[in-house]
C-alpha cells in the first residue's frame, strides 16, 4: 500500500509537468484543494486513533524522556555547532550550515500524527506513542525558538512569537483531534462503538495522505534550484538520521516494559515496547518539518522533510511486510 501510495504520488506530479502549458493554469487550484485536503486527513487519522484511547491510558513512560533527550540534546548541540561555524567562517560556511540545519530538522521533528496508525497495525502500544507525539509537539515548540534565532535573527520574531506560531500549527491538528474523540466516547455512544468497527480506515486515509506528500515532495524536488550535490548530500543527511532514529528508538524501547502490557509474556512484551520507541523517533511529521525549514532556517532545508519522509515510509512498508499487514 505505501509504495504504491508514493509511486502514485511522485507520478501525479510528473504526468502533470509534462503536460501542455494551459494546463498548469489550474496548478494553483489544485495547490489549494491540497493545503485543505491534507490538514483534513492528518486530522481525520487522529481523530479515529483517539477513538481507540482509553484517555487514562496517556501517561508518560521512562522511555519516553530517554527519547525527549535524544532529539532535544542532539538538535541544540548541532544547533551550537551551526552557530560556531557562522561565526568562525563568515560567508563561506553556507553549504555546511544547510547540512547542519537540515540533520537538525530530522532530529527535533515531532513524531508524525500518522505514527500511531502504524504502530498499531504493527502491533505496538498506540497509547505509548500518542502520550509521545504530544510531549515531543511541546518541546519542539520550546526548543526551536530558543536555538534558531540565534542562527537567524529576524526582526520581530523573539522566542514567544515563534511559539505561538509553532503551537498555532500544533493545535488544530493534535490536540482538537483529542478532544472531539473524547466528547464523541462520552456524549455519543453509540457513534462511538460505529466508528470502532473501521479498525483500518485510519490507515488508507494515511495512504492518500501519503500520495499528496509525496506529490509535493516531487514538486519541490523537481523545482530546486540547488546543485544536484547538495541535494544528494541532503537526502544523504536525511536517509543517515532516519536510520540513526529507528535504531535508537528500538535500542532504547527494549530497556523499558510498557505499563499497559505487564501481563504479556516478556517476549511479546520487548518486540512491543521496540516497535512503539522505533516508531516513536523514526517516523516524523515531515510536513511539519518543511514548514519549519522554509519559516525559520535556511529556505534550502526545507526539502530535507520530503526525502527523509521517502526513507521513513520505504522502511514502514518494510516492517508491514515482514509483519504480514
Amino acid at each position: 500500500m505505501l509504495p504504491i501510495a508514493m509511486l502514485t504520488g511522485a507520478s501525479i506530479y510528473l504526468i502533470y509537468y509534462i503536460l501542455p502549458e494551459p494546463i498548469h493554469r489550474v496548478g494553483p487550484f489544485l495547490s489549494g484543494a491540497v493545503s485543505i485536503l491534507q490538514p483534513l486527513l492528518i486530522f481525520s487519522m487522529l481523530f479515529l486513533t483517539f477513538c481507540r484511547i482509553e484517555p487514562k491510558d496517556l501517561k508518560p513512560h521512562r522511555w519516553h524522556w530517554w527519547l525527549l533527550f535524544i532529539q532535544g540534546g542532539l538538535f541544540s548541540a548541532l544547533g551550537l555547532l551551526a552557530l560556531w561555524g557562522i561565526k568562525a567562517f563568515p560567508g563561506d560556511f553556507h553549504d555546511k550550515v544547510v547540512l547542519i540545519e537540515s540533520a537538525m530538522l530530522c532530529l527535533i521533528c515531532p513524531t508524525a500524527t500518522a505514527a500511531a496508525v502504524v504502530t498499531g497495525k504493527l502491533g505496538g502500544d498506540v497509547a505509548g506513542i500518542t502520550t509521545y507525539t504530544v510531549l515531543i509537539n511541546l518541546v519542539t515548540a520550546v526548543l526551536v525558538p530558543l536555538i534558531v534565532p540565534l542562527l537567524h535573527p529576524m526582526d520581530g520574531m523573539d522566542f514567544w512569537t515563534a511559539f505561538s506560531m509553532i503551537v498555532a500549527k500544533i493545535f488544530p491538528l493534535l490536540i482538537l483531534p483529542c478532544l472531539a474523540a473524547w466528547l464523541v466516547r462520552y456524549l455519543a455512544p453509540r457513534i462511538h462503538r460505529k466508528l470502532l468497527n473501521f479498525p483500518d480506515l485510519a490507515f488508507y486515509l494515511w495512504a492518500i495522505a501519503l500520495t499528496l506528500a509525496i506529490t509535493v515532495t516531487t514538486k519541490s524536488i523537481v523545482h530546486s534550484a540547488m546543485s544536484p550535490r547538495l541535494l544528494m548530500l541532503i537526502g544523504l543527511i536525511s536517509l543517515i538520521c532516519c536510520a540513526f532514529q529507528f535504531v535508537a528508538g528500538r535500542f532504547v524501547g527494549s530497556r523499558y516494559r510498557p505499563r499497559t502490557y505487564s501481563q504479556v509474556v516478556e517476549e511479546r512484551g520487548k518486540e512491543i515496547r521496540k516497535i512503539t520507541a522505533g516508531q516513536a523517533l523514526g517516523q516524523k511529521n515531515t510536513v511539519f518539518a518543511i514548514w519549519m525549514g522554509y519559516t525559520f532556517m535556511t529556505p534550502e532545508t526545507a526539502i530535507v522533510g520530503g526525502l527523509y519522509s521517502i526513507w521513513h515510509n520505504l522502511y514502514n512498508s518494510h516492517q508491514l511486510r515482514n509483519a504480514g499487514k
